[in-house]
């Protein structure tokens, strides 16, 4: 079997993050001589999460470009050229096979040099409206994996595939897992459990929200799992210090999330487009705060496709303050409102996208 090569790039987010790493797994699994180099950008969070799952990782100095005048902005053409000529370097040192972008700031100057040096490349799109990188590098790249439908608005039709979106493997089977989820979290089997994650790096207004809602919480008999981010963690701590007896825990960040879903009765979350798969997947009943701080709505847009599936409820974000807790208790109460997301959501979900995509891109290395 020929040793293959295979760059993957992309971070910022888990949104991005979780996806590469699935898709390396799934490389893996079918094609057992695969050497992997992951391109992120220094000083984001796959330069951490990357090494822990076993991958080898090289930074470049890039960053997004934002919408008002800053010193950032004024380093990003100069930060654009360096990490364009540390992309060369890294393509010639390590002759890849194949090039794969996963979104995010790094993916742009590693799959633009890739495209340009004639080797095949692949992006895949997480969303129902692309990011700036993707859309940018769609007339380059050879082939293009989605989640949606529809998405010929923005890439060239020919070169879409639609395979879903990957999750992370031990997500696809939870079953038998509640009994160790609930002693890894310390939960009590006779009470029922939210979930709350905002996405890897936190959301302000459902951590907001769930802090106004704990004594309501509490109150209901339901124990909590709450993932606030690192900016909103200290506040959280402090918040659950006197609810810790009644199963209340705050983390930064959760690494075990197969357990976290196992554990959950319900979860609320962001609209992004990985914890909709992972929520699919995982078919859990769920209530859904989109983010109004990104590109075209398209979180509404993600939300709007569950809801109108009767597969999830939504909370606007500039409501949640008010509406959230009592949607939570509401939901949690009603056994049989639960039973229909759980049956609906199950009915979207792709759990096999990471090999999908995993078959694309031999095929494009076949075909080369």
């Amino acid at each position: 079997m020929k040793k293959l090569k295979v760059i993957i790039s992309g971070g910022g987010t888990g949104g991005h993050i979780f996806p590469a790493i699935a898709i390396a797994n799934a490389l893996k699994s079918v094609h057992k001589e695969i050497e992997f180099l992951f391109v992120g950008a220094e000083g984001r969070m796959e330069m951490e999460k990357v090494p822990a799952a076993g991958y080898k990782i090289e930074g470049l100095w890039i960053s997004g470009f934002q919408r008002r005048l800053t010193w950032s902005n004024l380093m990003f053409p100069f930060k654009v050229i360096a990490s364009l000529s540390k992309a060369k370097k890294i393509l010639k040192a390590f002759q890849p096979d194949i090039a794969i972008g996963t979104g995010g700031y790094a993916s742009g100057p590693m799959l633009q040099v890739a495209a340009n040096s004639g080797i095949p490349t692949i992006i895949q799109e997480q969303n129902s409206f692309p990011g700036v990188t993707n859309k940018i590098l769609g007339s380059k790249v050879s082939k293009i994996c989605v989640a949606y439908e529809g998405m010929e608005k923005y890439f060239p039709k020919e070169k879409i595939v639609v395979t879903g979106n990957p999750v992370r493997n031990d997500i696809t089977d939870l079953g038998g897992k509640r009994p160790e989820a609930l002693r890894f979290f310390g939960l009590d089997s006779n009470k029922k459990t939210i979930l709350v994650i905002g996405g890897s790096l936190g959301a302000r207004t459902i951590n907001e929200s769930i802090e106004k809602s704990l004594a309501e919480i509490v109150s209901n008999n339901i124990q909590l799992v709450w993932q606030t981010g690192k900016a909103y963690f200290p506040k959280a701590q402090e918040a659950v210090k006197k609810y810790k007896t009644d199963g209340i825990k705050a983390f930064e960040f959760i690494s075990k999330m197969d357990l976290a879903y196992a554990a959950a009765d319900i979860v609320v979350s962001r609209a992004g487009a990985i914890s909709l798969s992972e929520l699919a997947v995982a078919g859990k009943a769920c209530i859904l705060v989109p983010s109004p701080n990104v590109a075209e709505d398209h979180q509404t847009k993600n939300a709007m496709t569950l809801v109108k599936n009767d597969a999830a409820l939504m909370v606007n974000d500039n409501e949640a303050l008010e509406k959230l807790g009592k949607e939570i208790i509401v939901l949690i109460s009603n056994g049989t409102m639960r039973a229909q997301l759980e049956r609906n959501i199950r009915k979207l979900a792709l759990p096999d996208a990471a090999e999908r995509i995993a078959g694309e891109i031999l095929d494009l290395i076949r075909n080369k």
